[in-house]
């Protein structure tokens, strides 16, 4: 992306208007799944140990640039202000999950009983899980941005949830799966995690070294921007696939999506103002307060949609939940952030960078 795309603010075109690409994205997949349903199926049907090949090669090109931008180096910056990473990672692994999974069942298995079925609930639940427990590694350099947040802690907070997530991100999952009393297939859930975060994360930190040996972190940030499109590009492909794979059961019943945006919506406003007066009561700096909230509100929507297609197929609800994620996060964060930022004053000043 061109800095001729960005705006003064620091939002992307396509960040600006994500919610809108998102919204043509779903009409073409609900197109494509009820004009072309012989290519929907012969593309569900290109799997291996359970993982989708097409999909799998999208989601790859979405998660590398992220991983790219992964400094584990910077993870030295921790000791500057400890307050801000505690906060997030209190949030993000011993709050959130759990909060995401209570409310999904209070929802989808007893305030929604006799709108959905049982079958289906289940299914929603377990999106809802797989998104709670996938904090954002990616969007909230964006999120990060628009508050004029320290740009190197953001970058901390995020490698240090890269490296929890590595070990975390399974076990809790399937936990709260057994708890809800979906079975867990083990090998597919840790097939996913070594797909989508090992792999990825090791090839991207692999890939940011040798070209900042060569040019340095300016090289980095332009080679980013250089592949930043094509993982734009496999964002919408993979929720015109999603919803191509569930055209006719959304069509049949639309009122599903609403269903499943009502609980989203409260864990993400209800997060995001446990991590925000918690910072504020901390007394924790804007420039860290800011993008801590955000962090822990955000999701690794990408993660979730690969495991849940992993686990529970194409066609799963699980899987349409969570691409239900991808669609309120934008405008739900952005709102957030002008919020933010007309609440800087509640904070102390940005420390000295």
């Amino acid at each position: 992306m061109t800095d001729s795309a960005v705006d003064p603010g620091g939002l992307g075109v396509f960040e600006r208007w994500l919610s809108l690409w998102v919204a043509g994205a779903i009409g073409a997949g609900l197109v494509l799944g009820m004009v072309a349903p012989g290519l929907v199926a012969a593309l569900a049907g290109m799997e291996l140990a359970s993982v989708n090949l097409p999909v799998a090669v999208l989601i790859w090109a979405m998660i590398y640039p992220m991983m790219v931008g992964v400094d584990f180096g910077a993870v030295r910056r921790v000791r500057d202000e400890p307050r801000g990473l505690l906060l997030t990672l209190v949030i993000n692994w011993l709050i959130k999950p759990f909060t995401m999974a209570a409310l999904a069942i209070l929802f989808f298995e007893h305030l929604f009983v006799g709108l959905i079925t049982p079958e289906d609930a289940r299914a929603y639940v377990a999106g809802a899980i797989l998104l709670g427990a996938a904090p954002c590694t990616a969007m909230v350099f964006v999120w990060s941005n628009l508050t004029r947040g320290d740009p190197t802690y953001t970058l901390v907070q995020v490698g240090v949830n890269d490296i929890i997530m590595i070990f975390a991100f399974a076990p809790i999952v399937a936990l709260l799966l057994g708890v809800t009393g979906i079975v867990v297939p083990w090998g597919t859930l840790l097939l996913s995690v070594l797909l989508y975060i090992v792999l990825p994360l090791g090839v991207g930190v692999l890939t940011r070294h040798r070209i900042e040996a060569r040019g340095g972190a300016a090289a980095v940030e332009a080679f980013r921007n250089r592949i930043k499109p094509f993982a734009m590009a496999a964002l919408l492909l993979t929720v015109m696939l999603l919803f191509g794979f569930q055209a006719r059961t959304i069509l049949a019943d639309p009122v599903v999506i609403l269903l499943i945006a009502i609980p989203l919506l409260v864990q993400t406003y209800g997060i995001f103002a446990l991590a925000y007066g918690a910072a504020r009561i901390l007394r924790v700096p804007f420039d860290i307060a800011a993008p801590c909230a955000m962090i822990g509100t955000s999701n690794f929507f990408e993660l979730a949609v690969a495991v849940a297609i992993g686990l529970f197929g194409l066609g799963s609800g699980a899987a349409l939940a969570t691409v239900v994620g991808v669609l309120v996060e934008v405008p739900v964060m952005l709102s957030l952030v002008a919020f933010a930022n007309r609440t800087r004053h509640w904070f102390p000043a940005a420390r000295c960078r």
